[in-house]
């Protein structure tokens, strides 16, 4: 399984992260979510599933930062279009970021249960967004936690895919 990013060069969009024009952000965060597609999908694959986490937040705040969670996508859908976190374009379950938790506490929805992009405060941090293959749906409604979307994997994953998107700070 692979998964294809739309832009040239390693670098994501500035209009998917921190310095996104003030049409993509909501509340100071960036929320327009970026596009990516998924090819060499295994036969049995029902759903899909990712994950879109900052890993180089752990020296900054302690911890790996959730930036986008999502579940459930009809596996005859490979392409996510350009903000399919807040259009509802393609249909899919959504679980909390990192913004949902007691340390940020953003009660908005919109922002806190869908897609924010990266802000890094120090460096450029790259984010890791890895697509799951799934032989069955998830057990899961909109707002999710991560913790219940690892537990919910298991035994479902036929295969997945990486792909490493750094975003300036």
């Amino acid at each position: 399984m692979e998964i294809h990013l739309p832009w040239s060069g390693d670098q994501m969009p500035d209009k998917y992260a921190k310095y996104a024009p003030a049409a993509n952000m909501r509340g100071g965060y960036p929320i327009l979510s970026f596009p990516f597609s998924i090819s060499d999908v295994p036969v049995n694959t029902k759903y899909f599933a990712w994950s879109l986490l900052d890993y180089d937040a752990v020296p900054v705040g302690g911890f790996i930062w959730i930036h986008w969670l999502a579940t459930d996508l009809a596996a005859s859908t490979t392409e996510i279009p350009e903000n399919a976190s807040q259009s509802g374009a393609v249909h899919f379950i959504q679980g909390r970021n990192s913004n949902a938790g007691r340390m940020v506490n953003v009660q908005d929805p919109l922002i806190n249960q869908r897609y924010v992009g990266p802000q890094p405060p120090d460096q450029t941090h790259d984010y890791t967004l890895t697509v799951y293959a799934l032989n069955a749906p998830l057990e899961l409604e909109n707002g999710f936690w991560y913790n219940a979307f690892r537990r919910e994997l298991q035994g479902k994953v036929l295969a997945q895919a990486q792909v490493e998107i750094p975003s300036q700070s």
